[in-house]
């Protein structure tokens, strides 16, 4: 993929706005499951498919804690996905700069 090149992992809507959200925490932090997917307004399965697809990209991961009825998901921005989301912005600025090479 090119500097200039939109991330297509990044680019689809609701993991664009999942990557977003999950940036403004402090590295290392994180929401659970259930917040995540109400701040987002997103449904249980549609949520799922795009987180399973931004942790097999390495930009999120999920933690899973207890069993049962107090079993909770949690969700962080990798290190990876960090970067990621920053060279996204960085050619969605070229893009919008009319920058990019055609």
């Amino acid at each position: 993929m090119n500097d200039d090149t939109l991330d297509p992992v990044i680019h689809t809507q609701a993991r664009l706005r999942i990557m977003v959200t999950l940036s403004t925490l402090p590295e290392g932090d994180q929401l659970t499951f259930t917040r995540l997917r109400d701040v987002l307004g997103l449904t249980g399965g549609n949520f799922l498919t795009h987180l399973r697809t931004l942790q097999d990209a390495g930009y999120i991961e999920l933690h899973q804690g207890g069993t049962g009825r107090g079993s909770r998901t949690t969700i962080n921005l990798t290190h990876q996905g960090r970067s990621a989301l920053t060279h996204y912005r960085a050619a969605l600025q070229m893009l919008l700069n009319g920058d990019s090479a055609q």
